[in-house]
C-alpha cells in the first residue's frame, strides 16, 4: 500500500478537502484499491463531501470485503437516509451483525429512522438504548431535525 498517498488522503480528509483526498487514493493500484482499510477511508471521504449516492456504493463494496464492517452498515444506511430511503436505511442497520447493537450511533440512527418513518415509540425506545450507552447522545437529539416530531418528549426525559 502506498503509504504516502494514504498519508495524503487522511490529511486532506481531516482538512475537509474531499477533492484532494479522493484525487490521493486514485494514485492507489490494483489489489490495493479494494483493501478494505482503502475502501472505509474512501467511505469516510465521501461522507464528508456528502455524496450519498457514491457513498452508498462504496459501503456496498466494503461489504462485500468485510461482511461484518460496521462502518458499511452505519454510513450505507446513513447515505440511504440522505437520498430519502430511509425505510431501506433502517432495514440495512437492522440487518447488520450483532456487534452493531453495542454501538449507541446504531440506536440512535434506528430512533432517527424510527422517528421520520413517523414510529414515535419505537424512536424512543431506540433513543433511549442510545443515551444508555453514551449520554452525549441525547444533546445531539435535542439539535437533530429528524427528530423534530418527538422533541417534547425528548426533552422530558
Amino acid at each position: 500500500m502506498s503509504d504516502r498517498a494514504l498519508l495524503a488522503a487522511q490529511g486532506y480528509l481531516e482538512l475537509g478537502m474531499v477533492d484532494e483526498a479522493l484525487d490521493e487514493l486514485s494514485f492507489l493500484k490494483g489489489f490495493e484499491i479494494s483493501d478494505p482499510e482503502i475502501v472505509e477511508l474512501r467511505l469516510h471521504i465521501l461522507m464528508q463531501g456528502q455524496r450519498w449516492d457514491a457513498a452508498l456504493t462504496t459501503a456496498q463494496e466494503l461489504l462485500q470485503v468485510t461482511p461484518d464492517a460496521v462502518p458499511a452498515y452505519i454510513h450505507g444506511a446513513f447515505a440511504l437516509h440522505e437520498l430519502g430511503r430511509t425505510l431501506e436505511a433502517r432495514d440495512l442497520l437492522l440487518k447488520g451483525p450483532p456487534v452493531l447493537r453495542k454501538d449507541p450511533t446504531f440506536h440512535y440512527n434506528i430512533g432517527c429512522y424510527e422517528a421520520v418513518l413517523g414510529n414515535r415509540e419505537s424512536a424512543m425506545r431506540s433513543l433511549g438504548e442510545s443515551f444508555a450507552l453514551d449520554e452525549t447522545y441525547r444533546d445531539y437529539a435535542l439539535q437533530d431535525p429528524d427528530l423534530k416530531t418527538i422533541y417534547s418528549e425528548l426533552s422530558l426525559e
